[in-house]
């Protein structure tokens, strides 16, 4: 018998646990999402992804500024009477009383292997500590972050020039699946939840702007794992000649260059990282102007001997 379900997510990430959940047959009586947003130099309101999605299947939907304390959420939520409560980068801390209302529990989808990278952003920092797998894990929520009893867990492989951009979708993928998965097993009984060994728990807090900033004294080879992995914000950014200058792309190269320093050899661009290491500049982006090749930025800025970068 399929389960009665309520369904808590916001992100892209959680739209296409949603959609499998509803193609699988599951009774999603209401899709919890957070309020729409102002965006853009209009700031004109936008819907989740998620609530366009749960709009398209023509599902119920919420938009509580708070469900803490909130009497009416509270009161829709008893009267449904779910099976489950489905999480998936909701965005706020479930309260007890909704962690104590259905019988097979508040059932998280969480983009990592568990115990690591715990916290608001996964996918980033796993990319950007050089990690070269991932995957995500099925849990019940307790009431501390990312430290419930893990059910579910399935590894995937970070390619070398994966981004958090296109690492995203196919976790989003692989994780629908093992949600569904999750529920049959706990539906048949077959699933045994597993405490997770806390002394193994890494942090993946949410983004800061200054995340991104470079710091030259790194290596390259971390350098540009930070910059795969703070797609597409904050991004990897340092200062040139008193101006912000944003690197989209870059890649590892052998040439020695001084830490901090720009050079130019020929049509490459290259600064100077820790340890001996260099990064080339592929594709860049200074304050005011539009993104583009090293090429054409040499051809644009004429650079000087010893030409610092982060000033």
């Amino acid at each position: 018998m399929a389960l009665d379900l309520v369904f808590c997510g916001t992100p892209p990430f959680a739209v296409a646990s949603l959609e499998k959940l509803a193609a699988a047959g599951y009774r999603v009586h209401l899709v919890v999402t957070q309020p729409d947003r102002p965006k853009g130099r209009g700031l004109e309101l936008v819907a989740s992804q998620v609530k366009q999605s749960a709009e398209k299947l023509n599902l119920p939907i919420t938009q509580p500024d708070r469900i803490k304390g909130n009497n009416e959420f509270c009161a829709r939520l008893t009267a449904i009477k779910p099976d489950a409560i489905i999480v998936v980068g909701y965005g706020r801390i479930i309260p007890q009383w909704m962690l104590d209302l259905p019988p097979l529990g508040n059932i998280n989808l969480h983009a990592s292997l568990l115990p690591k990278y715990r916290g608001a952003a996964p996918i980033q920092w796993a990319i950007a500590n050089g990690e070269t797998v991932t995957g995500n894990t099925t849990m019940r929520i307790d009431a501390g972050l990312d430290t419930g009893e893990m059910l579910l867990q399935r590894e995937l492989p970070i390619k070398p020039d994966d981004t958090a951009e296109t690492l995203g979708p196919p976790l989003a993928a692989m994780g629908a699946d093992l949600l569904v998965e999750t529920l049959q097993a706990l539906e048949a009984g077959t699933v045994r939840p597993r405490k997770q060994d806390d002394s193994q728990a890494t942090l993946a807090p949410i983004l800061k702007k200054e995340d991104g900033q470079i710091d030259f004294s790194r290596t390259a080879p971390e350098i540009l794992n930070r910059l795969r992995g703070f797609q597409p914000w904050p991004g990897a950014y340092t200062r040139f000649r008193g101006k912000s200058l944003q690197v989209w792309r870059a890649q590892t190269t052998p040439e020695r260059v001084v830490p901090s320093e720009l050079k130019s050899f020929g049509d490459r661009l290259l600064a100077g990282c820790g340890q001996n290491t260099s990064l080339e500049f592929l594709e860049i982006q200074l304050e005011g102007k539009k993104r583009t090749s090293a090429r054409d930025f040499l051809h644009g800025y004429q650079l000087k001997e010893s030409e610092k970068l982060g000033l």
